[in-house]
């Protein structure tokens, strides 16, 4: 699994992705929601989205809104340095868990996935307002092997970082890295 297309299909295969087909499509067809979502990592803030983080070139994070409850889905590939699919969260659930090593909680409103052993925070994600999702903290490896870390004040991967800036993605990708 090196390319991005089979990335973004390991991501949607499941019960919940496979079944809404395109983001965009799903989304645009709805009369009762936005076509698209504001994504916030740490402080910065990408605008009109269609859900994807693209982390060095991959499709790595999906985020959605469930239409009938507005709960938060989230899609998630995590790799180790090697490059490695360690676990892999489908709509919020917890797919694949090697060594049982991460713990998923939940509620309609946010999600925190960590690393059991060590207690570090993986992925924190929360709805902020309708159609607006604030990825506010977590550290994990790209496929690339390089960590990126986000807070509430930064991203950085290696010596990349960007802190407080506004981008309107016009239906695309946040790509970070």
């Amino acid at each position: 699994m090196n390319t991005s297309a089979e990335i973004a299909s390991f991501l949607a295969r499941g019960k919940g992705l496979e079944a809404r087909g395109n983001q965009k499509e799903y989304l645009s067809s709805r009369s009762d929601m936005r076509p698209y979502m504001d994504v916030e990592v740490g402080s910065n803030l990408y605008r009109n989205t269609d859900g994807m983080i693209e982390i060095e070139g991959v499709p790595q994070i999906q985020v959605a809104m469930k239409p009938t409850t507005g709960a938060l889905l989230v899609s998630f590939a995590l790799f180790d340095a090697a490059g490695k699919v360690t676990a892999k969260l489908v709509d919020s659930t917890l797919m694949i868990n090697e060594g049982r090593a991460y713990e998923v909680n939940k509620t309609p409103k946010n999600l925190l996935l960590t690393h059991l052993a060590s207690g570090t925070v993986i992925l924190q994600m929360d709805v902020k307002a309708p159609n607006v999702v604030a990825f506010t903290k977590g550290e994990f490896h790209t496929i690339k092997g390089h960590v990126i870390r986000v807070s509430p004040t930064e991203w950085k991967i290696d010596k990349l970082r960007a802190s407080g800036t506004t981008h309107d993605l016009k239906g695309g990708s946040v790509v970070l890295g």
